[in-house]
């Protein structure tokens, strides 16, 4: 196995880790919802502490149901995804048209190439 394949290995074997090992250990059973949003626990948070809070400003839209917020949030999640993955990609077809011109240049291959005319 190559050194590339142990460090994902490895990589894929951390994350389903880091996913699996909060239901198995029961991490939040103590709580109503114990996987909540970031949000949700900070809300939680400032009405403990100031009941009387009340936010400086309101969403610009609010989904009508969970349901949709969780989409809505998966969709951006997925976008997001999509413009790494092509800036990433992007680069790598770029690294690699260099290396092969590098590679081009330094055989002289483009000398002897079909159709430049250099063929005798």
């Amino acid at each position: 196995m190559s050194r590339n394949a142990k460090i994902n290995s490895l990589l894929l074997l951390l994350v389903a880790a880091l996913a699996v090992l909060p239901l198995a250990l029961g991490l939040g059973d103590h709580k109503e919802e114990p996987f909540t949003g970031a949000d949700a626990e900070a809300e939680t948070a400032i009405t403990e502490i100031e009941p009387d809070y009340e936010p400086w400003f309101s969403p610009l839209y609010e989904p009508p149901s969970g349901e949709i917020e969780s989409a809505l949030f998966s969709l951006q999640a997925a976008l997001g995804a999509g413009v790494l993955a092509y800036y990433f990609g992007l680069r790598r077809g770029r690294r690699q048209g260099e290396e092969r011109a590098a590679a081009r240049e330094g055989s002289g291959a483009d000398a002897t190439a079909p159709g430049t005319g250099t063929d005798a």
